[in-house]
């Protein structure tokens, strides 16, 4: 039910480029985090075997209320909330000791109340861990998004609030590499025909359904074509010191 292009599958082969890149963040996070751990934008639960399996007590929260009904059920140790955030209403100062967001702040129309949040409900010396796409790696306008950030940008909205940021990024091997190259060109032979820039002129409701369209149809092709997209594994990507130049960024900050 919920596989479009932008809540991304395990299931689906075309899929799985993007599924393997979201869920590597992921095995690294269940490396740190111990204790009480938030989970901000849970989604269809890609990461929750690791995270519940760290924690000594998970919390997630999402808007959809489906895949949040669907989660009390598989999880019942665990709580989970349905809320569309920020604000975190609700929840108690200084109550989390770790805080994990992966792929989320870019939906997020106010951003700064999202770090503002996140930093009061965590304890004195809790962690944030948050990935988001990196802007200057994007190959198209994404509808889905309501912005997009540089490294700079993502350390200096979180410096706002947070005294400590640790920055990273994830990146791909030659495998993944090659992938993205071979998917930066598909795009390119599409957009070419975007001869009035509507990607950047039309707002964003608009072309959220020919974008999701277009990206299934594009990632069925680049399975089809040499089955290299069905190869990648969560083990094709590295953490890298270099966000700047990273597929995506990878931020610990430290209340």
């Amino acid at each position: 039910m919920y596989k479009t292009t932008e809540i991304t599958s395990a299931e689906i082969a075309s899929d799985n480029p993007v599924h393997q890149r979201l869920l590597f963040p992921y095995v690294e996070a269940a490396k740190m985090v111990s204790g009480n751990v938030l989970e901000i934008g849970c989604g269809w639960g890609r990461g929750l075997e690791l995270l519940t399996q760290a924690a000594d007590h998970y919390t997630g929260i999402d808007k959809n209320e489906a895949l949040i009904q669907s989660l009390r059920q598989e999880y019942q140790q665990s709580t989970f909330i349905q809320a569309n955030i920020p604000p975190l209403s609700g929840l108690a100062d200084n109550t989390f000791d770790y805080i994990v967001t992966f792929q989320v702040i870019e939906h997020i129309q106010n951003d700064d109340l999202f770090i503002k949040e996140a930093y009061r409900v965590l304890k004195p010396g809790g962690k944030l861990l948050l990935t988001t796409v990196n802007r200057l790696f994007s190959l198209t306008r994404n509808p889905w998004h309501v912005r997009e950030y540089t490294a700079d940008e993502l350390k200096n909205l979180i410096g706002r609030y947070f005294p400590t940021i640790e920055t990273r990024g994830i990146h791909g091997n030659g495998k993944v590499m090659e992938y993205y190259d071979q998917n930066k060109k598909s795009v390119e032979r599409i957009t070419r025909y975007d001869i009035f820039d509507l990607q950047h002129r039309l707002p964003r409701w608009m072309l959220q359904v020919p974008y999701d369209l277009l990206n299934r149809l594009n990632r069925n092709k680049l399975l089809q074509q040499d089955g290299l997209a069905a190869q990648i594994h969560y083990k094709d990507y590295i953490q890298t010191n270099t966000p700047a130049g990273s597929l995506d960024f990878f931020y610990l900050a430290r209340k």
